[in-house]
């Protein structure tokens, strides 16, 4: 077990799963709670999570033994999980999402393989095209949207812009996290924003992606007529993203595990709580 949550990073989930949560308590503003479609919601996350990331275990294998960063870290190429059980392992998490889509309503349902098609699809994307950022942060976007559908059943305006808030906010953190292979992608002509642009512009479109985080999250809470807690919360997301961009440096890479996971694990459950708050709380 250790190993599989090893090989999924399944302390990344706590990304998404607040936005996800916030999506769910949004909806039920205007829609009953149930703590069986709340169920639902972490398992399909958890499930669609699990999956994209051994997919991408699976398919980056050749390339993870290769890069003197990952060789020895990761479950394929230090020989702790085998690459037919990693495939195996993706196959079942995909039909459990699935499955439990079916429980939840026919529109998640109908949309359940346009959402795998995106985190898995993911991981082919560096080999073809810089903006894999953006294809990452699409697939993590899709947890406040999907929470919200999960008990609307129905679109709504507000929970597309806390998806397309995740949508930069992650996209941002993940170019910053990618500066580590900028030389590794070069030679192995692989794709991303750093190998794009450089190092310097690269840490540049971090900045303007996580300034229209700012502005989505900005016009979700003014549309949403959230009160006092969801501008504290926002206050200090904001200001923990500010400080992510003071830890990285162009010519010092030597805090960006702090800044990719500390900072952004602390900023989403922040943000979330506060968020659920104001929703439980009017």
């Amino acid at each position: 077990m250790k190993k599989y949550l090893s090989l999924i990073k399944f302390s990344h989930t706590i990304f998404a799963m607040p936005f996800a949560f916030i999506g769910f308590f949004l909806a039920t503003k205007n829609y009953d709670f149930e703590w069986i479609t709340l169920l639902y919601v972490v398992f399909c996350m958890v499930f669609a999570r699990s999956a994209a990331m051994a997919f991408n275990r699976y398919i980056d294998r050749d390339i993870d033994t290769a890069n003197p960063r990952t060789a020895e870290v990761r479950g394929i190429p230090n020989g702790s999980i085998k690459a037919n059980s990693a495939l195996l392992f993706v196959i079942i998490n995909s039909l459990l999402f699935i499955a439990t889509t079916y429980f939840i309503n026919t529109l998640c349902l109908a949309l359940s393989p346009i959402a795998l098609l995106v985190v898995l699809g993911y991981s082919y994307t560096k080999r073809f095209t810089a903006l894999c950022h953006l294809i990452l942060g699409l697939g993590l976007a899709l947890a406040p949207i999907g929470a919200y559908l999960a008990v609307s059943g129905e679109f709504n305006i507000i929970p597309l812009f806390f998806s397309a808030a995740v949508l930069f906010w992650v996209s941002g953190f993940d170019i910053i996290y990618s500066l580590q292979d900028e030389e590794f992608d070069k030679t192995h002509e692989l794709h991303s924003i750093p190998v794009q642009l450089g190092k310097k512009n690269a840490l540049m479109l971090s900045n303007i992606l996580h300034l229209l985080t700012f502005s989505a999250l900005s016009i979700a809470g003014s549309l949403g007529g959230f009160s006092l807690y969801y501008w504290i919360g926002f206050s200090i997301f904001s200001a923990l993203l500010v400080y992510q961009h003071t830890l990285v440096k162009e010519n010092d890479l030597s805090k960006v595990n702090l800044a990719f996971f500390t900072t952004n694990g602390i900023a989403s459950l922040i943000f979330g709580a506060f968020v659920i708050a104001d929703l439980l709380l009017k």
